[in-house]
This record gives structure tokens, C-alpha cells and sequence, in this order.
């Protein structure tokens, strides 16, 4: 681990081993190089300047401002804060508990409980934000976590909550029940035009930033994915999100569920391992992101027994596939791994995965950052080390535009100006 060294102005004191608390004054950083979430090199030499919850300064050999905190980071790359576009606060590896039971038998207080301690993993991971893309049957207690680590109670990643998230009724689970019964479900089911819009409305006014759907899913267990809401119903959601400055997220596996989800104007399709080139190059033209989460079929291959070597299973194959597809059509990319489905905290592992299936390193680390900022609306605010913007930071030892795996090596956070690590 490095050393990193903080000192006021030129006065040399010991490394901190806890954080520290919100800086009244400058801070002024010293890496060995920026990567500033655009360029695809980083800038040997790159300094920034923090005051307050901002970046107010970017470049070589910067002037130490007046009362500044300095912080030496030597062998360091310095980098905005990334962006996880596909998380689950709410659930945990499923080599641990099968998603059904954490579903039915954890109690909403043991879930939000163990949320808040994998907010936190995330954020010292470097993680500064996060997209949560449904509970999965905790409700709107991501919307509470989201104003609790807004407010300072808890650490943990600025949060884009999508709460309950939005099925076609009949189509999620819990399954395998007695039908008479009425058991937790993992979303909100709907039927028609008018149910889907009460239900977007609904979670907006609970809290909700964004609108998560599902194009398709399995009727019963062991059946094929098949697609469910339609093209209205999707549409009439996208209609109502986005009239609310909300954007849209949309589960689709099929080939058809991808091309309704095209159709009614979503912002992001998430997995889409049966996507074709036309489907993909209708992205690019519509500018709509793609999260292929790669890390979760993974994970779930290895609960099943692969061991990462030799011929993949055909989840993994066809994720990774779909991947290759998209990268040659340029369509948009999003860096978000599908976690809680494996360790929160060990995020990086999609960026990894991004990498080994062919995409260059720096586009890797920019989709993870201004990428995904883009693809969130948060452009204006996050990811890149631009002045003006808030002041997410992570310093990484090495270069992970040469090896991706330094971003596992994280040395320092800051989030809204606040250092948060090390660790």
C-alpha cells in the first residue's frame, strides 16, 4: 500500500490511519498522474485543487493555496470517483442465501441493516456513486438509505434509487406456491396502460430517481426468458418517468424484449444477452447506454461450479458475446455489474471482465466514470476531474489504464470534498 503522506502547506506531519472530517480549507492533491475520466491517457504530473465540495483546480504544478491541507499520493493515479451503474444494496451473494429467501424469510430490518454495511464496502472500494436498480422486496428502504448517507448518518454512495421496480403481473417471484396464496414479490406487478403509470407515479412519489421495468422474465421456473410488458405499457412509462425528469432503466435478456424496450424510448437496457447487431447499432442511433453485466452471470456460473477456466457456460459465452456486439456497434456503454448477485465492495470485478472480453482499458475506466455520468444525467456534477464539478475522487495505486486490476488497489476516497479513507 502506498504511503500517503498529508501535510498543511510545507509542514510534514505523520500519515492518517482514520478519516478525516469535512476540510474548512483547500486540500491540494498530489498523484503521480490524473486520469480525468475523458482522455483516453492519463496527465503525468496532474494536480487537483478541492475547496469545499468542489474542484476548483486541475493541471500540472499548481500553485499550494494559502492554508491548504497537501495531500502526497507518490505512485498514485488520481481519478473522479467511480460510478457503479447496476447495484443491489438490498441483497447479498447468492452462495449465501438464495434470492428467494432473502426475499421471503430476512427481515426488512436484517436487509437495511446489512445495506448499510455494504454501503459503506462500496464506498471505500472507491464507489462514490451508486445506481441501485430495485430492493427486490424491501420496498422503499433505499430510499431511506439514500437520505441517510445524503444526510451523514451513514457512509456510503451518493444513491440513485429505483425502489420497488416494475413487473408484468404474474411474471416475477417468489415462485413455486400454492396459488391461492399471496406471497412477497420482488417488484410491483402491473397489467395495462393504466397500471403501469399509477405504479411509476406511485414510486416518484415515494422517492423514487429512477424507473426500473422488466421487458421480459420467466413465467415459471426452468421456462425461457419471454418478453412481458408490451410496447404501450413500456411506453407509457417512459412517457411518465421522463415527464417527471426521471429516466428509465429496462431488464431485457430476449431479442424482443430489447427491441420493445428501443421502441418506447428507454434510457438504459440492462444485460441484453440475446442482443443482435441491429438491436445494438439501434442503440447507438438512439443513444441509449448498455449495462451488460457480465460480472453477475459470472458469479453465478462459479456458484454452479465452473471455475473461471477452460470452455465457458453458455451464460457466461453469450453475456460476453453480446458484450463483443455492442462494443463494435459503439453503442453507449455503462460500467455496472448486476452486485449484490456477488460481494458488494468488490465491484471492480465487472471492469475486469469488461476488460478480458476486449474492451480497451481507458474506455473500461470511462465508462465507469463520465460514461456512466452521461448515461445518469449526472454529467453536469460527475465523472471527471474537471473544476466545477463535485469533488468524487479515488486515488488508485498504479496505472489502470495499463493494468485494470489497480483499481482493486485503492489508497484514497473523497466524496463532496470529504476524505473518507485511507484505509
Amino acid at each position: 500500500m502506498l504511503n500517503i503522506i498529508f501535510r498543511r502547506a510545507s509542514a510534514l506531519t505523520l500519515a492518517l490511519l482514520a478519516p478525516i472530517p469535512a476540510l474548512a480549507t483547500p486540500v491540494l492533491l498530489k498523484p503521480a498522474a490524473v486520469f480525468d475520466g475523458v482522455d483516453a491517457a492519463p496527465h503525468p504530473g496532474w494536480q487537483v485543487v478541492t475547496d469545499g465540495t468542489r474542484i476548483v483546480a486541475v493541471g500540472p504544478a499548481l500553485p499550494v493555496p494559502a492554508g491548504a491541507m497537501v495531500i502526497d499520493l507518490p505512485g498514485a493515479t488520481l481519478m473522479p470517483g467511480l460510478i457503479e451503474g447496476h447495484g443491489h444494496l438490498f441483497l447479498h451473494p447468492y452462495d449465501e442465501t438464495p434470492w428467494d429467501d432473502q426475499v421471503l424469510h430476512e427481515a426488512l430490518a436484517l436487509r437495511t441493516a446489512r445495506a448499510v454495511a455494504q454501503a459503506r464496502a462500496t464506498l471505500l472500494a472507491g464507489f462514490t456513486t451508486e445506481r441501485d436498480l430495485g430492493t427486490e422486496g424491501a420496498g422503499y428502504a433505499d430510499v431511506g438509505l439514500r437520505d441517510a448517507i445524503a444526510q451523514g448518518i451513514v457512509p456510503g454512495p451518493r444513491l440513485l434509487a429505483a425502489t420497488r421496480a416494475i413487473v408484468a403481473r404474474g411474471a416475477y417471484g417468489p415462485k413455486g406456491f400454492e396459488p391461492g396464496v399471496a406471497v412477497p414479490l420482488g417488484a410491483e406487478e402491473v397489467s395495462g396502460v393504466d397500471e403501469i403509470v399509477r405504479a411509476t407515479r406511485n414510486q416518484i412519489a415515494a422517492g423514487a430517481d429512477l424507473i426500473k421495468l422488466y421487458a421480459d422474465y420467466h413465467y415459471q421456473r426452468g421456462e425461457p426468458s419471454r418478453p412481458t410488458l408490451s410496447v404501450a405499457e413500456m411506453s407509457a412509462a417512459v412517457a411518465t418517468a421522463h415527464d417527471a425528469g426521471r429516466t428509465v432503466a429496462v431488464h431485457a435478456v430476449t431479442a424482443e424484449g430489447m427491441r420493445r424496450a428501443i421502441a418506447a424510448g428507454v434510457d438504459t437496457i440492462e444485460h441484453g444477452d440475446e442482443g443482435t447487431p441491429d438491436l445494438f447499432r439501434a442503440m447507438h442511433d438512439r443513444n441509449i447506454a448498455y449495462c451488460a453485466t457480465l460480472a453477475a452471470g459470472d458469479a453465478i456460473a462459479r456458484y454452479r461450479g465452473w471455475d473461471g477456466q477452460g470452455t465457458a457456460p453458455a451464460m457466461v459465452a453469450e453475456s460476453r458475446s453480446a458484450f463483443r456486439l455492442a462494443i463494435a456497434a459503439g453503442t453507449p456503454l455503462c460500467m455496472g455489474g448486476d452486485v449484490g448477485v456477488y460481494a458488494h465492495g468488490s465491484n471492480a470485478r465487472e471492469m475486469e471482465l469488461m476488460a478480458a472480453a476486449g474492451l480497451p482499458l481507458p474506455q473500461v475506466l470511462i465508462a465507469a466514470t463520465s460514461g456512466n455520468a452521461k448515461a445518469f444525467h449526472l454529467a453536469d456534477r460527475l465523472g471527471a476531474v474537471r473544476v466545477g464539478l463535485l469533488a468524487d475522487l479515488v486515488a488508485v495505486a498504479g496505472d489502470p489504464t495499463r493494468d485494470i486490476s489497480a483499481v482493486r488497489h485503492v489508497v484514497l476516497v473523497m466524496k463532496d470534498g470529504v476524505v473518507v479513507s485511507p484505509r
